[in-house]
C-alpha cells in the first residue's frame, strides 16, 4: 500500500476545519453527534481523509458508546494500532494505515469474535452503500 505524505497546509484545504481537528489533530467528536452512528445499511466505511476502505458495515455493532463501533478492520494492514497516553490515560488509537490520519481507539471490550471494540469518530469516515 502506498503511503500518503501532504503537508498540513495541504491537509487544511481538503479537510473541513472539523475533520481536521480528528483526523489531524486527534480530536474526538461529542458522542451521539455522528452522522454515521447510527448507520445500518449494507457497505464499507473508508478513510475520510484519503478513502481507503477501512471497515465493513458487515462488522459493526451498537456498543451503546455513541460512536460508530467495529469489531475488526476489514485487514489487519488497513489501520494502525498506537499507544495514546493523552488525557491521563492510557489507550491504543487505532490510525489509517495510508494516511496515518487519526481514527479513534480500539478497546478490548468487544463483542465476539475478536473481543475488540473498534470506536471510530463518525467525521474519520465516510460510508459507500455496497454494490449489487
Amino acid at each position: 500500500m502506498d503511503h500518503m505524505n501532504l503537508s498540513e497546509t495541504e491537509w487544511r484545504k481538503r479537510l473541513t476545519p472539523a475533520q481536521y481537528h480528528v483526523l489531524r489533530e486527534a480530536g474526538t467528536e461529542r458522542a451521539f453527534a455522528g452522522a454515521l452512528t447510527d448507520n445500518k445499511a449494507d457497505g464499507l466505511y473508508h478513510c475520510a481523509a484519503c478513502h481507503l476502505d477501512l471497515f465493513d458495515s458487515a462488522d459493526k455493532y451498537d456498543s451503546g458508546s455513541g460512536w460508530p463501533s467495529f469489531t475488526q478492520p476489514i485487514a489487519a494492514d488497513r489501520v494502525a494500532d498506537h499507544s495514546d497516553t493523552s488525557h491521563g490515560m492510557t489507550r491504543t488509537e487505532t490510525r489509517c494505515a495510508r494516511c496515518d490520519s487519526h481514527m479513534g481507539h480500539v478497546f478490548p471490550d468487544g463483542p465476539p469474535p475478536t473481543g475488540l471494540r473498534y470506536c471510530m469518530n463518525s467525521i474519520a469516515l465516510e460510508f459507500r452503500p455496497r454494490k449489487a
